[in-house]
């Protein structure tokens, strides 16, 4: 299961009520908008969420797999520390923060408060050939997800928008193998295609060269039958008329 991540740089805001006590919002996915990779141009499209597993997902700062959660989402169930909301933007989600408690979760809170930490990321797969691939054989392809798998965790990070090489280290080198192999996969099904569309073409042109060379035999056969027959009348013609001057 080849996981990814995708960073973005879209208002994260803080507040604070009475029902949530301190928290914090954002939109870590955002479908229909064209994001520059690097090397390629990347979308999620606006059902990308509808078969994914959400079942059990983190919030983390930087993507820490090895610190203790500020928040989560079971079943997004309304005891959950992490609300997710899909709508026709993206994922909006909101995160019930302990500041009371949680020094990581005062530290992250003041962040966003102050503006110093702007930017949301989340981990994901995508499932089997649900990615669309176009102008593969260009410099700067086109990728559509399609529908993602699940989603682990979403993260408060400090450099919502990276370099290229920046995806490889913060994706433990899972990112750039994964989606060039997956353009790699497109490209050898587009070659495929376009390989049995030639062969096909192929195969009904012979076909066609073939029925018109039979019904060509026929109409030739037919002629000659023709030829024959008037012939044949011609000679009784002739034969019947040297009977009666005898």
């Amino acid at each position: 299961m080849d996981k990814e991540i995708r960073a973005f740089s879209f208002e994260v805001r803080a507040d604070e009520n009475e029902k949530h006590g301190t928290f914090i919002t954002g939109t870590p996915i955002v479908f229909d908008q064209a994001t520059d990779m690097g090397w390629y141009q990347e979308t999620i499209d606006r059902d990308a969420l509808m078969d994914c597993d959400l079942k059990d997902v983190r919030f983390l700062i930087g993507h820490n797999t090895e610190m203790i959660p500020l928040a989560r989402s079971r079943n997004n169930n309304e005891n959950s520390t992490m609300q997710m909301t899909v709508t026709d933007r993206g994922m909006e989600i909101r995160v019930d923060l302990d500041t009371e408690n949680n020094a990581d979760a005062r530290a992250l809170y003041s962040a966003v408060k102050r503006g110093d930490m702007s930017g949301m990321s989340f981990m994901f797969c995508v499932n089997t050939d649900k990615d669309i691939w176009e102008d593969e054989e260009s410099d700067y392809p086109k990728r559509t997800i399609m529908s993602i798998r699940k989603v682990f965790e979403v993260s408060a990070v400090a450099f919502p928008a990276y370099p290229q090489t920046d995806i490889q280290a913060a994706s433990e080198g899972c990112t750039l193998e994964s989606v060039r192999a997956s353009l790699e996969s497109a490209k050898q099904k587009k070659a495929e295609e376009r390989a049995a569309t030639q062969a096909a073409a192929e195969k009904a042109e012979a076909e066609a060269e073939a029925e018109a060379e039979r019904l060509q035999r026929e109409a030739n056969a037919k002629a000659a039958r023709e030829e024959r027959r008037t012939a044949l009348a011609r000679w009784l013609e002739e034969f019947e008329k040297e009977e009666k001057k005898s």
